[in-house]
């Protein structure tokens, strides 16, 4: 998700000045050597601080930047250890080395650069064959194309959906200005901002204490004339289980009910077919009309790239494509971003025939084992479990303190403990309607090897005997006002843009909802 920056104004930053020490009478300036000579730490440029809000009238050193960039971002936490995020954080280095020899490509020029045109294409052949796709009919006309990620793929989904809505209202005569889709309340963001983006009303099926998924009646019962669509998640953000997708198209064929079925399979779309290959959730099932993957969560590749596909040029009006010609190649294109850079693309690719079938299904079985292993470690210390174990969804693990135990603390705390350890383990407040459950969760990726899940253990135990301690010492309220006081310290909070901070109009600003990392 991209921050929404504040721009600091003149007073702000003239501000900020009047804070800092005055050493202006210090002699300081370097003696004896000039700045392409000193050191780097001998340069002037490291007794300065990085310019932030209006770029520098001189120039600096290569060397001296790439250093004072670089010391920067040591603050940053360690990717390895945030087991908040789906993102794919390892690769091969001869896929990284394939990555950077493509940085200077501009991926949308199909003239200049045919062979990376074309591994987007074989790219999309493999994906669409691995969910499926009714490719047996010699006129089968199956499409996709690569995005940005999951976000842009559900976007040009729900526009699909929606024009194709379109055209059928308008060509019979009648009404098409006030279009729904229907939903798990449990959505990532990226389906309430598609909503809103392009006028699509929200229809929920809202969660419950003990279900946190779709509930395929319930979501049938919701489509009336003006449905453009069901969405069904193969893999929430937050407990990692499957939605019904099957029952949603049974029902929908059982009463005869026109309506599409828009898989999202952001994160489960390279899992299931490895580790639970007999889940029918794909385009096996004729209501399914689209869907969309994650090429940078189980996909395997490094953050930036997504795959769509659609069952027939019937599911993607020809409005929503334009035929371009660029450089000299005739091309047909259907995205929200143009230019972009090929390495990402040429990243999945490696991964697809490097790894073949065989290697995906080891790698999600391997994770899937330490899934399990972490789950039952959890439950042995008194948490509630909330995902599904076995390879029955996601190779996570969302667990939840037991109400029973009385404790003083709460999930938020104990993540605030592990973060003290370096580990990001997030707490989040759960979908709406769910009974106001806070619950945590550890996503299990590739390079969550057995040894830094026994270590994670090890710290999550010390985490919570040291709030015990902290409790039976009649001190957690104190202990609450520091976390508080520690999140609003935080030196960059100031740089992010509060004007909306009161929005009411999402899931969050009616319902409190934490969106969960993706």
């Amino acid at each position: 998700m991209v921050h929404l920056g504040k721009v600091p104004t003149h007073k702000e930053l003239e501000d900020q000045k009047k804070d800092l020490p005055d050493v202006g009478g210090l002699d300081l300036e370097p003696h004896g050597s000039d700045q392409f000579t000193a050191s780097v730490y001998g340069s002037h440029f490291a007794a300065m601080d990085l310019p932030k809000h209006e770029m520098p009238e001189e120039m600096m050193p290569k060397e001296v930047a790439y250093r004072m960039i670089k010391d920067d971002l040591t603050l940053d936490g360690t990717p390895t250890l945030n087991l908040a995020s789906f993102v794919t954080t390892y690769m091969e280095e001869e896929a990284e080395k394939l990555m950077v020899d493509a940085f200077s490509k501009n991926f949308i020029d199909y003239e200049e650069y045919p062979v990376s045109a074309d591994i987007q294409n074989r790219c999309v052949s493999m994906i669409a064959r691995l969910f499926n796709a009714p490719l047996h009919d010699e006129n089968a006309q199956v499409m996709g194309t690569s995005t940005i990620g999951s976000s842009e793929a559900i976007m040009l989904g729900t526009l699909a959906m929606k024009k194709r809505w379109q055209k059928k209202r308008i060509a019979a005569g009648r009404d098409a200005s006030k279009p729904n889709i229907v939903m798990n309340s449990a959505v990532q963001v990226c389906w309430e901002k598609a909503a809103r983006y392009f006028d699509v009303e929200e229809k929920y099926v809202y969660c419950e204490e003990g279900r946190y998924v779709i509930d395929p009646k319930q979501a049938v019962d919701l489509v009336d004339e003006n449905t453009i669509g069901i969405c069904s998640i193969l893999g929430t953000t937050y407990t990692g289980e499957y939605e019904d997708t099957k029952a949603i198209n049974d029902l929908l064929v059982e009463r005869n009910i026109d309506c599409p079925i828009h898989v999202d399979a952001a994160s489960g779309g390279f899992v299931a077919p490895f580790v639970n290959p007999n889940l029918i959730w794909d385009f096996k099932l004729e209501k399914v009309v689209s869907i969309n993957v994650s090429g940078h969560k189980y996909g395997l590749v490094y953050p930036g790239v997504g795959w769509v596909v659609w069952r027939d040029p019937e599911f993607l009006p020809k409005e929503l494509i334009f035929n371009i010609n660029y450089l000299g190649a005739d091309q047909a294109s259907f995205t929200l971003n143009f230019s972009r850079g090929a390495s990402q693309v040429i990243g999945q690719y490696y991964q697809l025939i490097r790894l073949g079938k065989t290697g995906y299904r080891n790698i999600m079985c391997n994770i899937t084992r330490t899934a399990d292993y972490l789950a039952a470690s959890v439950e042995k210390m008194g948490f509630l479990l909330m995902c599904q174990t076995g390879g029955k969804g996601l190779p996570l693990v969302a667990f939840r303190l037991n109400p029973k135990d009385g404790h003083q603390f709460d999930e938020f705390a104990i993540a605030h403990q592990l973060r003290e350890r370096g580990w990001v383990v997030p707490a989040y407040t759960m979908a709406p309607h769910a009974g106001t459950l806070k619950m945590m969760r550890v996503v299990v990726r590739e390079d969550f090897s057995r040894s830094r899940c026994d270590a994670l253990i090890a710290d999550l135990k010390l985490a919570v005997q040291e709030l015990v301690k902290i409790s039976d010492a009649g001190s957690i309220d104190q202990y609450k006002d520091h976390v508080q006081r520690q999140k609003q310290a935080g030196k960059h909070r100031k740089s992010l843009n509060q004007h909306y901070a009161d929005e009411q109009h999402s899931l969050k600003g009616k319902h409190g909802k934490t969106h969960a990392v993706c």
